[in-house]
Order: structure tokens, then C-alpha cells, then sequence
């Protein structure tokens, strides 16, 4: 009974944790430039005197889908969608060195380039600056150029795309940032699309039927649980004196 009820529990917990990641997915599916996490089992020992034969199994994610998402096309200067194994290099809260496939970008009132959420775009010299008032483009290899009113356009500065070679960690902020924390080098081959925005690879009718069958299997481990109760009070009542 014992058994029964440690793994029905331990089920039930880590169907949950299932449906929280699920959930997350989902609700970036039209997030730009998101990566779907990835989940697996583990086997947890309970640690205590008597529980060297007790094992929780917890969902823990193993990483995230690499698979690049749709392009669309938005027809926006400020807008660019990394190629391949491309990846933007933005400055984080934390001042680190992290990496993001959203392209949405801006333009601060103090004239930085910065991502949506607000955080500074890096170029090969650290943030990218802007004069006030000019038209920004982006080329495709990452070269943004500004034009003053009745004037020419030159250069001023270049996105730093870099390409890792191993898969990069995913942070508590949702960047993600190289194995060690080290900032990875520029690639000058890297490419991207000006214009366009790299979708979510989140698929909504895959996650929206996983969800479906964990809560059916959450609903099958709280049945083991009733059924192992109902037995425990059973057995308590056939053992009573009375």
C-alpha cells in the first residue's frame, strides 16, 4: 500500500509539472523568435531513515527545440529574422552578454538600438547608437546604416550575430547564454533577413493534446490515490477490535 501510494504521488506531481511547461509553451506560441522547451523524467531518491526504497519521479526539462520557426514577413526596417543557426547578442538585465532569435527592434530616446523588451542590441563594439532623427535599415549581414533627412546612408555599427556551436542554456529571463557564461565570438558568415520576424516553433495542436493526455494521466494517479485510501480504511476496519 505503501508502494502504491509513493508512486501514484510521485505521478501525479510530475504530471503536473508536465502541464506547467505545456502551459508555457502555449502561451508563447505567438511569441516571436520562441523556443518550445523540452521535457523528460528523472528519478529523484528520497532521502530518511526507511526511504532508501523511495524514488520520486520529477519532469525536469532537457532543453529546448532547436527547429527554427516560421518566417513572416512585416515589411518593417527595424524588424530582422536570424538565418540558420544565427542568433542576436543583447545586453541583459544582469549586464551579461546573452542571445535571443526575437528581431523586433527599436529605437530608445537616447538613440540605442534595443530589443522590444527594452534591453540594448550588441554590435562587435557593444551597443548599437543611432543618430536622432534618421531612417534606420538593416542589411543581411547584420550592417545598420542610418540616413539623415536629404542625405546619404552610412554605416553605423553591425549587429553581433553569432552562431554557437553546442546548445545554449535558457535563463530564468528567457535569453539564452553560452555554456559557462562566456560571450561567444561574432561570426561574420552569420545572415539575416531584414523586414521579416522569425515566429514561435511551438506547435499548437501538439501542445494542446499533450496537455489533454497529461491531465488524463493526472486524473488516473489522484483514482490510484483514492483507491489506495479506500484500501488503507478498509484494512484499518478489518483490523479494528471492535
Amino acid at each position: 500500500m505503501d508502494r502504491m501510494i509513493y508512486l501514484s504521488m510521485s505521478g501525479a506531481k510530475a504530471t503536473m509539472q508536465r502541464q506547467e511547461v505545456l502551459a508555457n509553451n502555449l502561451a508563447n506560441a505567438s511569441t516571436p523568435g520562441f523556443r518550445a522547451e523540452l521535457q523528460a523524467f528523472r528519478a529523484v531518491p528520497v532521502r530518511g531513515d526507511g526511504s532508501s526504497t523511495r524514488v520520486y519521479a520529477l519532469e525536469t526539462t532537457t532543453g529546448y527545440d532547436a527547429a527554427a520557426g516560421p518566417i513572416q514577413t512585416t515589411g518593417r526596417a527595424l524588424d530582422a529574422a536570424a538565418l540558420g543557426n544565427a542568433w542576436f547578442s543583447v545586453q541583459a538585465l544582469d549586464g551579461t552578454e546573452a542571445y535571443t532569435r526575437a528581431g523586433g527592434f527599436e529605437v530608445s530616446n537616447d538613440g540605442t538600438l534595443v530589443t522590444r523588451s527594452g534591453l540594448p542590441v550588441l554590435g562587435d563594439g557593444g551597443p548599437i547608437q543611432v543618430p536622432a532623427g534618421s531612417e534606420i535599415s538593416l542589411g543581411q549581414d547584420g550592417t545598420v546604416s542610418a540616413r539623415a533627412p536629404n542625405g546619404a546612408s552610412t554605416p553605423v555599427g553591425r549587429l553581433k550575430l553569432v552562431t554557437p556551436e553546442a546548445r545554449l542554456d535558457r535563463g530564468a529571463d528567457g535569453l539564452f547564454r553560452a555554456p559557462g557564461g562566456d560571450p561567444l565570438p561574432a561570426d561574420a558568415t552569420a545572415r539575416m533577413q531584414s523586414g521579416a520576424l522569425e515566429g514561435s516553433n511551438v506547435s499548437t495542436i501538439e501542445t494542446m493534446v499533450a496537455m489533454i493526455s497529461a491531465a488524463r494521466q493526472f486524473e488516473h494517479q489522484m483514482k490510484l490515490l483514492q483507491t489506495a485510501e479506500a484500501g488503507e480504511r478498509n484494512a484499518a476496519r478489518l483490523l479494528s477490535p471492535t
